[in-house]
């Protein structure tokens, strides 16, 4: 068997370790998972009462086109129904912009560490991949407008960034939109942006009315706390989106995913507590940083990358050990780890054990 040569040597996606497998490994009867930036406060109980509705149907077929999920995201993004695409998860949005624009000969641009799927799936379609490095851990926008050429399709902007969570702000942001060839589509994506307090934090939408090339991705996995069920969706002029749903599969979102999405839409109260219990968590995890002298990028999402001033698999080690999952192994910051705020219960478990094996280490006096 011989697969398409553009996928040979591509690897293969690294989810964060799931905590059974460690438990079983390493004989722990306490893990804590802040490796994958989930949200540690659950899901909303009016999604888990929608879900638990939804069972009843659970041998029909979803709503092809997300009509009720649809509706609900217009009215509250101000925007009309065929202005959004749904997707399992934004990674699908982004799988179906790779595979309905990039070609082999294309060239698409994005920040270098960024969130890789966007590098893998224009791999997957024999697209250029044009990484530029970050400058002090966010977007170089002058750096990737320099990189555009007559070649260039997509351009990626993750916005908080992962893995580095800082962000590129509105200014910049419209500033560079402007100079970007009306033809080179620039995709937005703020899967984190419930969790983001800056007011400086772009208008996106704003952005997305006025430039008929931009599309923003969003996800329910996050802040709203479904990653399981898989739902997300991509906003943007309707002729845009209208591209991107020519790829799209049929039934690609399932009956409870678009139920739960719709009633977390609805419980602005549990979003408001989650944003603010993970505004305090940083705040925890930032202090405790600075008493351990330790550089981590400003951080906007939920999760934080720390310098750690030993090799990040050495430190993944060392905390696994002690029963905290993080997440290492950056091509560009070798001694970082990126770890997901948690509870306060896990944010001093975690402290706890970063303290430990940094003084094991030597690392602390």
């Amino acid at each position: 068997m011989q697969p398409k040569q553009s996928i040979v040597s591509l690897p293969v996606y690294q989810p964060g370790k799931p905590i059974e497998e460690v438990k079983r490994e390493l004989g722990l009867k306490e893990v804590i998972k802040l490796a994958s930036n989930e949200n540690p406060f659950g899901a909303s109980e009016r999604a888990k009462e929608a879900i638990q509705r939804e069972l009843e149907n659970i041998s029909i077929y979803p709503d092809s086109f997300s009509t009720d999920l649809a509706a609900a995201v217009a009215a509250r993004l101000g925007i009309e129904r065929n202005q959004l695409v749904f997707g399992a998860g934004s990674d699908e949005v982004i799988l179906m912009l790779a595979r309905a624009f990039l070609s082999p000969g294309d060239e698409t641009i994005m920040a270098d560490e960024t969130f890789p799927q966007y590098r893998h799936n224009a791999v997957v379609e024999g697209a250029t991949v044009i990484e530029v490095p970050l400058r002090d851990g966010t977007h170089d926008l002058d750096a990737m407008l320099a990189r555009v050429t007559d070649r260039t399709k997509i351009i990626w902007v993750c916005n908080p960034n992962n893995p580095t969570g800082t962000i590129v702000r509105h200014a910049e942001l419209e500033a560079f939109i402007r100079q970007v060839p009306a033809n080179v589509i620039v995709a937005l994506d703020e899967a984190y942006i419930e969790y983001v307090k800056d007011e400086a934090f772009p208008d996106s939408l704003a952005l997305m009315r006025e430039f008929k090339n931009v599309i923003l991705l969003r996800t329910f996995s996050k802040a709203y706390g479904l990653a399981s069920l898989r739902i997300g969706y991509g906003a943007g002029h309707p002729d845009l989106i209208r591209m991107v749903g020519q790829v799209r599969e049929p039934f690609n979102t399932t009956r409870m995913a678009q139920a739960a999405a719709v009633a977390s839409l609805a419980d602005a109260e549990f979003l408001a507590m989650c944003a603010n219990r993970n505004a305090e968590g940083k705040a925890y995890m930032c202090r405790h940083f600075d008493r351990l002298g330790l550089h981590y990028f400003e951080a906007h999402g939920n999760f934080i990358m720390v310098d750690v001033k030993l090799p990040s698999g050495q430190a993944f080690d060392g905390l696994l050990r002690k029963g905290v999952i993080s997440r290492a192994n950056w091509t560009h910051y070798p001694t970082y780890i990126r770890i997901t705020i948690g509870s306060q219960e896990q944010n001093e478990a975690f402290i706890a054990a970063l303290e430990s094996v940094l003084t094991e280490a030597a690392v602390l006096d």
